[in-house]
């Protein structure tokens, strides 16, 4: 080993997240003081950018005992390394500044860029683009195929939200997003109208603009009950519907049905009289609507209830509720 100055080791790391090129400041001010800089992949994402930068990047993959010896006369060596690191070199340097023996240069992790929120979203993206094209049951699938998935994750998911379990909860949104994205995956291979998870981002993005002019406008709100006249006044300019109906979805639950018709028709300022007789349905549709109308969700409400109900059949049988049940 050299006895000469030890130096400096920075190893640059950058997401993969984030553009090629965009890095820090400080990354690119390290860059251009160095006195080498290597990389061991000639694909490296950042190679383009760097030589456009007037970077000198040797490929080389050192071991540690090289890098040492590299920087001795205080030269200043940057690896530029991926964005989990490169843990055999790490390792490496450990030893040798465990053992003692070493005079060692100093060492720096030097993050080029960070990952922004939600930039784990790209790798779903990338995931669920691999999984489609090489899955023989993903590459299969359509959007009628999946649409019971849809339904069945979105129950799962208001079922974790009722009974309070966090981590439940996180792993049930997870699947609900999936079925977003696999449905735009599926809608980027349409011959006629394609669209990709970036348009529908953009189109929620734009919505949610246009409904919160008290946010990104010159409108005011300050109560949520202004902000849901906004709300209100610029989904009908936006659907134009003929009818207080138009857009409720006849294939929801029963009793989510009826509150959202009984919400409509009050929106709308229609006295409508509800349908009388002595049928069940008739007797359930009304309190649906009181329900509604007292700021009550009856669905959630009835599904407390039959949760209640169920724990009592458990408690008549001598048996826990399913959360202290061992067997679940």
């Amino acid at each position: 080993m050299n006895a000469e100055a030890p130096g400096r080791v920075v190893l640059l790391t950058a997401s993969h997240r984030v553009a090629p090129g965009l890095l820090s400041w400080p990354a690119w001010q390290t860059l251009h003081a160095a006195d080498r800089v290597l990389c061991a992949e000639r694909d490296h994402p950042q190679l383009p950018y760097l030589r456009e930068a007037g970077v000198s990047v040797v490929h080389l993959a050192p071991t540690a005992e090289e890098l040492v010896d590299d920087c001795a006369g205080g030269r200043t060596v940057v690896v530029l390394v991926g964005g989990e690191g490169n843990r055999p070199l790490t390792d490496g340097l450990a030893r040798l500044g465990g053992s003692g023996r070493v005079q060692m240069p100093d060492l720096e992790l030097l993050p080029g860029s960070y990952d922004l929120p939600g930039a784990r979203f790209l790798d779903l993206v990338q995931v669920m683009d691999r999984v489609r094209l090489e899955c023989p049951w993903t590459s299969l699938k359509t959007h009628r195929g999946l649409a019971k998935y849809a339904i069945e994750e979105a129950y799962e998911l208001v079922e974790a939200i009722e009974a309070g379990d966090r981590e439940d909860l996180r792993e049930e949104l997870g699947d609900v997003l999936l079925q977003v994205v696999f449905h735009a995956r599926i809608a980027e291979e349409d011959p006629d109208e394609p669209f990709a998870v970036d348009d529908v981002a953009a189109t929620i993005v734009d919505k949610l603009i246009r409904r919160h002019p008290h946010v990104f406008g010159d409108e005011t709100a300050e109560t949520p009950e202004d902000v849901h006249a906004h709300w209100l006044r610029t989904k009908a300019v936006e659907k134009q519907r003929d009818s207080a109906t138009d857009g409720v979805p006849l294939g929801q639950p029963a009793l989510a049905l009826a509150a959202k018709l009984g919400s409509r028709a009050r929106q709308a300022g229609l006295d409508v009289p509800l349908p009388s007789g002595d049928l069940v349905g008739h007797r359930l549709l009304a309190l649906a609507v009181r329900a509604e109308e007292e700021g009550v969700d009856p669905e959630a409400a009835l599904r407390a209830a039959a949760r209640a109900y169920r724990d009592a059949i458990r408690a008549a049988e001598g048996l826990g509720t399913p959360a202290d049940n061992v067997e679940g």
